[in-house]
């Protein structure tokens, strides 16, 4: 089977913390949960794979790809979802899709609207407004509308009451049937 996500030996240093020696290996019709306490390294083994952060040491691949010398073309494939959404508060779904369609080559407004629809995110109402649900909502839409092969979540269910939860995670479990995606989600839950 082929792996989706590979990390070797994987290290990043801060003053008073230290991630070190971080192995991973993600097939391809999987979902991976990267569970750990609060200030584990979960986000920051997030924000490596990403290339948000500099690495010390190690290799990260994506679809068998180096992170760093093919980022673009590897971002063009993940759907994200941080807990900062990068996105501001003061856009609607309607905005969202107007930035996004002119981001992502293979960006799918019929799919994003039947999401936000699915989830009865009003279309006019900044997000800003939104709940923490709502907005977590907002983040997997997008994160889903651009045909992404691999998802990478940090904390999606968050926020979210049980039957939303299942929901989603109903979704997660439909995206990986086709055994080409995969999904790497942290939780400390």
């Amino acid at each position: 089977m082929e792996n989706i996500l590979e990390i070797k030996d994987l290290s990043k240093k801060y003053d008073g913390f230290e991630l070190k020696n971080i192995n991973i290996k993600l097939p391809k019709g999987t979902i991976m949960g990267f569970i750990g306490e609060n200030g584990a390294g979960k986000t920051t083994t997030i924000k490596l794979i990403l290339n948000i952060i500099k690495k010390n040491e190690g290799e990260i691949k994506i679809f068998g790809l180096d992170n760093i010398k093919e980022e673009k073309r590897i971002k063009e494939d993940i759907g994200v979802v941080l807990d900062d959404s990068f996105l501001s508060e003061y856009l609607n779904p309607l905005d969202i899709n107007k930035i996004m369609k002119n981001i992502y080559k293979n960006w799918d407004e019929e799919l994003y609207f039947k999401y936000i629809n699915e989830f009865k995110l009003p279309k006019d109402k900044i997000s800003k407004e939104y709940s923490t649900g709502m907005k977590m909502k907002l983040k997997i839409a997008v994160a889903l509308s651009h045909h992404p092969k691999l998802l990478i979540l940090d904390e999606p269910t968050s926020g979210l009451d049980p039957i939303a939860r299942n929901e989603i995670l109903d979704i997660f479990q439909d995206f990986i049937q086709d055994e080409e995606h995969g999904i790497f989600v942290s939780s400390h839950i």
